[in-house]
C-alpha cells in the first residue's frame, strides 16, 4: 500500500449500512472502481439486490448480513472478510438512523437506541477491525457523521449528541492512529435525498441526491484528508453558526428554521421535525 491511500489492489473496502442511501450507492461506485467491496446490512434481500446490481462492474459486492448493534456478529463479519477475501485496507462505517426527539414527552428510547446503533454500532465495527489496521501498519478509516453534530438544533437532541460523538471520538483517536500508519475521518454530510428525507414536510436547504453524494464521499477517500463535508455552502454556515456566543446562536438558529414561530402542541412538541432524515437511511 502507498501512504494512506488504499488502492482497489491493497486489499478490500468494508461498507455497514449499504442496503440503501448513500451507503448503497457508495457501494456501487466503489466496485465500479475496481473495489472488491464487503456490504454489510440488517437486511438480505437488499443486499442481494446490491450485489446483482454491482455485476456488471470491474469490481465486485460481496454480502456479509449483519446488525451493528451485535457485537460478536460484528467480529465474525470482521474475521470472515479478513480470512476469506484479504485484508480490509478501506472501511466506511456507515450504519446509521435518525428519530427525532422533543421535550415533552421525553422518549428515552429513542436516544439509547441511537446510541445503541450510531455510537455503540461504530464501536462494534472498530473493536474487531482497528487491531487488525494497527497490526498491518495501514488501513483507511471513515466515520459516518453528519453536519447536525456540529451543534445542537431543534428535534436532534439524541441523532445530534451521537454525531458529535463521532467526530469526537474521531479526532481523539486521530492522535494514537496517525503514530500506527492508519488513517481515520470523519464523513459530515447535509441533507441527502434518501428514503428517509422523502418523508420530510419541510424544505431541506441544498438537498443533493443521493448518487453525487456518495460520489462527494468516493472523491474524499482518495484525497486522505480529515474531513468530507457537502455541500460546502450549507456546511460552513453551519461551522460558522456553532463559534457564535450562546446568546446569538440561540435566536439566530430558531429564526432560521422557523422553530420560533412553530406552536407548541398539547404533548409539548414542536411539529414537524426540522432535521428528520438530515443524513440516512434506517440502520442496516
Amino acid at each position: 500500500m502507498t501512504g494512506i491511500i488504499p488502492r482497489p489492489e491493497d486489499g478490500v473496502a468494508w461498507i455497514t449500512g449499504a442496503s440503501s442511501g448513500i451507503g448503497r450507492e457508495l457501494a456501487l461506485i466503489l466496485a465500479r472502481d475496481g473495489w472488491t467491496v464487503c456490504a454489510t446490512a440488517r437486511r438480505k434481500s437488499d443486499l442481494d439486490s446490491l450485489v446483482a446490481d454491482a455485476t456488471p462492474a470491474k469490481g465486485q459486492v460481496l454480502a456479509f448480513e449483519g446488525d451493528v448493534t451485535d457485537a460478536g456478529r460484528m467480529a465474525a463479519v470482521v474475521s470472515a472478510i479478513e480470512t476469506g477475501h484479504g485484508p480490509i485496507v478501506l472501511a466506511v462505517l456507515n450504519a446509521g438512523i435518525y428519530l427525532p426527539v422533543s421535550d415533552v414527552p421525553f422518549d428515552r428510547e429513542a436516544y439509547i437506541r441511537s446510541f445503541d446503533v450510531n455510537l455503540g454500532g461504530t464501536v462494534n465495527c472498530l473493536a474487531p477491525l482497528l487491531p487488525e489496521m494497527v497490526k498491518r501498519g495501514n488501513g483507511q478509516l471513515w466515520l459516518m457523521a453528519s453536519v447536525a453534530g456540529y451543534s445542537g438544533l431543534p428535534t436532534s437532541a439524541a441523532y445530534g449528541a451521537t454525531k458529535a460523538g463521532l467526530m469526537n471520538m474521531a479526532e481523539s483517536l486521530k492522535f494514537d492512529l496517525d503514530k500506527r500508519g492508519v488513517h481515520i475521518g470523519i464523513i459530515n454530510p447535509g441533507f441527502v435525498k434518501t428514503p428517509a428525507t422523502d418523508k420530510n414536510a419541510f424544505p431541506m436547504p441544498f438537498l443533493m441526491p443521493v448518487e453525487e453524494a456518495a460520489q462527494r464521499i468516493a472523491d474524499g477517500l482518495k484525497k486522505g484528508g480529515f474531513e468530507i463535508t457537502f455541500p460546502r455552502r450549507f456546511s460552513y454556515m453551519l461551522k460558522f453558526l456553532r463559534v457564535l456566543p450562546h446568546f446569538l446562536y440561540f435566536p439566530v438558529v430558531a429564526g432560521m428554521t422557523g422553530w420560533n414561530k412553530r406552536p407548541v402542541t398539547s404533548s409539548g412538541k414542536n411539529e414537524p421535525p426540522i432535521f428528520q432524515g438530515v443524513r440516512h437511511q434506517d440502520k442496516a
